[in-house]
């Protein structure tokens, strides 16, 4: 009788039945609810154990059901990796993998892009917007009251007008946009040389440098925290705010999940170190680095694009300090 735990003799790795798939679909399900919820201020939550959960704490249940699941995930990928599971064919599918995820990601930004240009562009815009009202009615019991176009929101051009200097009715706080040359200019230096670092601990890696590898991620990954604590500074110090205000919607939306992206970059080049540190990697086979590295260079890219058309084209009236 033939052994059915004995390894194929081909190139490709047949995955062993796994909850992880299932337990990722319900803790995204979940955190998906909880997000609408959490926004939707008068939505309900739902039973779990005779408790009521509103909508951030199903939220951060869904948020620490896939976070839970993506670290034992992606342990058993590593130790397939161990195992001898990933030949070179199975890394060439996990890198097409990566490409895919990647370029899915760029179409994800092209939709902030593509907000922030159609607003910037034609800031007197090309259709009058509802209002809905009045407020405490549920959706689907309001009705247009009134319509507002997109020189009652920006004064008429790009960036908008600041609100004591025009008498358009602006809802929202705007007082100017930032100096790009100020901390911008710095995150992206900051950026910039984290890219060069990441690249430095890649060739060291190619050449069996393992001191290199690891100082160099060590670098990647304090510059990736200095840059996020720097947009956090930024941001607690914007003259203009996330609600009611177009320009600021555009702008958070972008930069936050470019800032987003950013974070989890970090966390994924932490991880590297921590394997590193363990001696996972080698010259022949290190794809878990090397798509970090990927995911990294894309984020650098990202914020090239986000630095020059947001705070250097679309820059105006810097906001007083």
């Amino acid at each position: 009788m033939a052994d059915g735990h004995a390894k194929p003799n081909h190139d490709y790795h047949l995955v062993d039945p796994s909850p992880w798939p299932a337990a990722a679909s319900l803790g995204a399900f979940i955190m998906a609810i909880g997000a609408i919820a959490w926004m939707r201020t008068n939505a309900g939550g739902f039973e779990l154990f005779g408790t009521t959960l509103k909508g951030p704490a199903m939220f951060w249940v869904g948020a620490a059901m896939v976070s839970a699941v993506a670290f034992m995930w992606w342990r058993d990928v590593i130790k397939e990796a161990h195992k001898g599971d990933h030949t070179p064919v199975v890394q060439l599918h996990l890198r097409y993998g990566m490409i895919l995820f990647i370029a899915s990601e760029v179409m994800f930004f092209v939709a902030w892009f593509w907000a922030y240009f159609d607003v910037a562009l034609f800031p007197g815009g090309v259709s009058p917007l509802p209002i809905y009202g009045p407020e405490g009615m549920t959706p689907s019991d309001k009705s247009v009251v009134g319509m507002v176009d997109r020189n009652t929101l920006t004064g008429g051009h790009w960036p908008p007008a600041v609100v004591d200097q025009t008498t358009a009715t602006i809802p929202g706080n705007f007082k100017g946009t930032f100096d790009p040359w100020g901390l911008p200019f710095i995150n992206t230096l900051i950026l910039l040389l984290s890219g060069t670092t990441v690249t430095w601990a890649h060739h060291a890696l190619l050449k069996d440098d393992r001191q290199g590898l690891i100082w160099g991620l060590v670098c990647t990954v304090v510059l990736g925290a200095l840059f996020t604590a720097c947009q956090v500074y930024e941001y607690m110090h914007a003259g203009f705010s996330f609600a009611g205000h177009i320009y600021g919607a555009t702008f958070y939306m972008a930069t936050g999940f470019h800032g987003a992206h950013v974070l989890i970059g970090t966390i994924f080049l932490f991880v590297c170190l921590m394997r590193a540190l363990a001696g996972h990697f080698t010259s022949r086979q290190h794809f878990g680095f090397e798509a970090a590295a990927w995911y990294w260079h894309f984020v650098d890219v990202v914020w090239l694009f986000l630095f020059a058309a947001i705070y250097v084209w679309g820059a105006g009236t810097p906001a007083p300090h």
